[in-house]
């Protein structure tokens, strides 16, 4: 699943993105990858990072202490100290040595995400990196030379060590690249290029290995996605409620008024506008009150609704930040050591990003389940020759499938630690595990929605010649041309498929 519709239309601006120290927005991220932007250092982005450079190289050789990871050894090796003449060699072992990473291979959008990230952070100045390091990564962007990377292997601790340590490999003309289509050695990517394998100098390989990219990559992608999820989950209810003759008042703005719970309050409007101007909403229904699933749609999509104006918060701070070790202040003349690498705060926002996400489809298949009942006028799994017919049966079964692994992916990552590097990284996040999770989850959730909306479309199909509201008519009729009613049994599959990729592109 891709975030970018036209995802193959990459590449074919080229206009540029000005990397800096400035905030950037998700959805500005976004629009540069999506329009295929290429990327180039702002002016006040190149004269912080040769500043700290500069800074750097004129330290270490008057340092009487020992600077982590610049002349030390790592983690627990940090006691080691390492002589002048092997510090290239240092920084070169460490990313070879980490490059451990196993599981599939790191879908290709979000290795540009990585890269865009890592650039961003690098380009404030406080990493110790060389321009001309910097310069090649954006090379790399530029010409869409994707490092391969691998899912598993980052603990979310010392950043994602493991699949930053992949994405730095052909810096050094080590590892591979997917360069147009292929899979190949970098070395050979490189000579189409004629670029030159680096020589790293002196804290290179750690800036380039600490930090939470990985991790922020797919919670950039898992936002995104949830913040779509969230406005197709209203489109979906609402055609599920008029598809079930379910009544108005439970939407009413005073009933959300008395509860002053904001995203509540949205949903409840946001379903009402759906609504608008349906022949069917605003009549008298025979039943007293809808069931939960109906019901209390403002309530549970609003309670999401609230996480994920939450968690766009602290992923928007997580990628305007520095997130390598040591932090090198050249103004104050300073090389501290910390932990900013540490991947908690996405480790528990991804967690709690994917938790928030299922209950959409959660609710979701409840809905599903009662459209498919044989109640309020409908036939029994909206088939006419029921028996003869399944109709949509088993997509229920499938939607139950999908909600009950979510249950078992949202079990937090982040209550886990397992200790690492002769104890030296005690705590870890398992941020990296959580990310990955949360990006299931989500895949799971479209599925979901997507067999809602294609039960919901199939209930309408009985209640004609009645019709919903303008909006929602609008786009029965645009879905009617890619998945038609059912008026037997067919090959279900590609109609859940077209049902998927409608709803992402609506």
């Amino acid at each position: 699943m891709h975030i970018f519709c036209n995802f193959a239309l990459y590449k074919l601006t080229m206009d540029t993105h000005y990397i800096s120290s400035e905030p950037v927005s998700i959805d500005r991220i976004f629009s540069i990858i999506e329009r295929g932007e290429q990327l180039a250092l702002s002016k006040t982005s190149e004269a912080a990072i040769v500043k700290c450079r500069a800074f750097l190289d004129e330290a270490i050789p008057e340092s009487k202490k020992p600077i982590y990871g610049v002349n030390t050894g790592f983690g627990s090796l940090c006691k080691i100290a390492i002589p002048q003449e092997e510090l290239e060699q240092l920084q070169r072992n460490l990313i070879v040595s980490h490059a451990s990473g196993v599981g599939p291979v790191v879908e290709e959008e979000l290795i540009r995400l990585m890269m865009l990230l890592k650039i961003q952070s690098l380009a404030h100045g406080h990493s110790g990196v060389r321009l001309a390091t910097v310069q090649r990564l954006i090379d790399m962007f530029n010409n869409d030379v994707l490092p391969v990377i691998f899912e598993q292997g980052s603990l979310g601790a010392s950043g994602d060590l493991c699949p930053l340590a992949h994405m730095s490999l052909p810096l050094i003309g080590e590892g591979e690249v997917i360069f147009k289509g292929k899979r190949m050695a970098s070395i050979e990517a490189m000579r189409h290029f004629n670029w030159e394998p680096l020589v790293l100098g002196s804290k290179e390989g750690l800036a380039l290995l600490n930090g939470t990219q990985f991790m922020s990559a797919h919670a950039v992608w898992c936002i995104a996605q949830s913040l779509r999820i969230g406005k197709a989950a209203n489109i979906v209810a609402a055609l599920s409620l008029d598809a079930w003759h379910c009544k108005a008042e439970p939407f009413d703005h005073r009933i959300h008024d008395l509860r002053k719970q904001v995203g509540q309050q949205d949903v409840a409007k946001q379903i009402l506008q759906i609504l608008e101007g349906s022949e069917m909403f605003h009549t008298d229904k025979e039943q007293v009150q809808d069931s939960y699933s109906f019901r209390c749609i403002p309530q549970v999509h609003g309670a999401t609704k609230d996480v994920l104006s939450y968690c766009n918060d602290i992923i928007s701070r997580e990628i305007n930040g520095v997130t390598d070790n040591p932090n090198i202040f050249p103004d104050e003349g300073m090389i501290l050591s910390g932990g900013n690498f540490h991947g908690q705060p996405l480790a528990l926002t991804l967690d709690f990003l994917a938790i928030s996400v299922s209950e959409l489809a959660n609710i979701s298949e409840r809905r599903v389940y009662r459209l498919l009942s044989g109640s309020r006028g409908l036939p029994e799994f909206l088939t006419n020759g029921g028996g003869l017919h399944s109709g949509l049966m088993i997509p229920q079964y499938t939607a139950a499938s999908l909600v009950s692994q979510n249950k078992q992916l949202c079990t937090p990552a982040s209550v886990d630690s397992i200790p690492s590097c002769n104890e030296q990284e005690d705590h870890v996040s398992m941020g990296a595990n959580a990310a990955t999770k949360c990006k299931r989850v989500i895949t799971n959730v479209w599925t979901v929605l997507a067999i809602e909306w294609l039960t919901a479309a199939q209930a309408m199909e009985f209640r004609r010649p009645s019709k919903t509201s303008p909006m929602l008519e609008d786009l029965l009729e645009k879905f009617r041309n890619e998945v038609p009613a059912q008026d037997g049994d067919r090959y279900l599959h590609p109609d859940i498929e077209a049902s998927i990729r409608f709803l992402m592109n609506s």
